[in-house]
């Protein structure tokens, strides 16, 4: 069993991570598509929208076929799915099709997200002990994979369209050879103990948590949001700097997440989901305000670079406590989390954008600092979340890791 347990935590990093590379596939060959189909940013952005809506509507289904067929047959399926899709954009000859790609791209993309994330709810579960912000953090290793990729193909003269369709054969027999080693699937079952008298009280309980864990999910990745595109802007259109360093800004802060979700299973696993979840906002809403407040270059740096830390494990500790709310729907609920905080991702470039029409760049950012705050205050709701089964001692200190 520990061999299995294992090889599903295995496997699980490497859905992780190509979901990851799948997603950055598309992203850095952007400005090769865009200038190929011949259309504007502002066309770009519209676009950008349908693959969006793909990706919600795409959680919405997968979380669903994960309940009713297992994750062990809905992840390939979706890895297969979207390593496939990841051609279209490629090919695409014009705005219309493109259109269509990045619909169909989007909501592949989501299934895989989303039944993903409902698998590493059940190996969080076996293991009985935080893993879930570890998966988070590899994700960010695809879009690294991706980079490379794409800048070794561009200096042998591939096209985005054989680069893209390399990582897609590439990403296709990735999702197939991992998923022998996925954990067994889990039918859905409405009963409980007692007969299920007691599971009308606990569902409802259920969905009243899943409601506020998907508002807190809107506002952090609301947070994120903005602070992918919008950091470097900061720097540079408020601060003065140059573009090159500028650029650092958002680097500092990916790097910073990205730190902090390989140390959060750790601090998660000490103090528990609710304190990562309080004391990280609260340090994201410190870290916002000092770099919308700062007029200094160094204070900036250390303001996205805190607001990245302290958002890390924010994200992980969400989609696990919707997981475990209700394990019989956890792909259902984790969809719902995840769809609406994908939603708030999407929004938040653009709800600091329209901010700007009435106040400076850097002021807008306080948003960020009131969605924080908030989100610190209303910790509390995983009190009732634990992130492992809380039936179940602590895994021994000889289990898998």
């Amino acid at each position: 069993m520990e061999r299995s347990l294992r090889g599903a935590r295995v496997a699980t990093y490497v859905y992780f991570v190509l979901n990851g590379t799948l997603m950055g596939a598309w992203v850095v060959h952007i400005p090769a598509i865009e200038a190929r189909v011949g259309i504007t940013h502002a066309a770009l952005g519209g676009l950008l929208v349908l693959l969006g809506l793909g990706a919600f509507t795409g959680m919405q289904v997968a979380g669903r076929l994960a309940d009713r067929l297992g994750t062990r047959t809905v992840v390939p399926a979706a890895g297969v799915l979207c390593g496939a899709a990841l051609v279209l954009p490629g090919l695409a000859p014009n705005p219309w099709t493109l259109a269509g790609a990045l619909l169909v791209f989007g909501f592949t993309n989501g299934c895989l997200d989303v039944s993903m994330n409902a698998h590493a709810v059940h190996v969080e579960k076996a293991y009985r002990r935080p893993v879930m912000s570890g998966f988070h953090a590899t994700f960010s290793v695809g879009g690294v994979i991706a980079a490379l990729v794409a800048a070794a193909a561009t200096a042998a003269g591939l096209s985005p369209a054989a680069t893209l369709a390399t990582l897609a054969a590439a990403g296709i027999a990735t999702a197939l050879l991992a998923a022998r080693s996925l954990l067994p699937s889990i039918p859905s079952s409405g009963e409980t103990e007692n007969n299920g008298t007691e599971a009308p009280t606990a569902r409802g309980g259920a969905r009243k948590q899943i409601r506020v864990l998907a508002a807190l999910a809107l506002m952090v990745m609301l947070s994120e949001g903005a602070a992918n595109d919008w950091s470097a802007l900061h720097l540079k259109d408020v601060l003065g700097t140059p573009a090159s360093t500028a650029a650092f800004a958002y680097g500092t802060y990916a790097a910073a997440m990205t730190i902090g979700r390989l140390l959060a299973d750790r601090v998660v696993a000490r103090y528990g989901p609710m304190a990562v979840l309080r004391y990280g906002a609260a340090t994201a809403a410190a870290g916002i305000t000092i770099a919308a407040l700062t007029p200094w270059v160094w204070a900036a740096f250390a303001g996205w670079a805190l607001f990245g830390l302290g958002l890390s494990g924010c994200v992980p500790q969400l989609f696990s406590a919707a997981g475990h709310a209700d394990p019989a729907a956890a792909g259902a609920n984790v969809s719902r989390v995840a769809g609406l905080g994908y939603l708030g991702m999407l929004a938040g470039p653009a709800v600091i954008g329209w901010l700007t029409h009435l106040t400076a760049l850097n002021h807008t950012f306080l948003l960020l600092t009131v969605l924080c705050t908030a989100t610190a205050a209303t910790a509390g709701i995983l009190r009732s979340a634990p992130a492992t089964d809380p039936d179940c001692t602590p895994a021994p200190a000889g289990s898998p890791h």
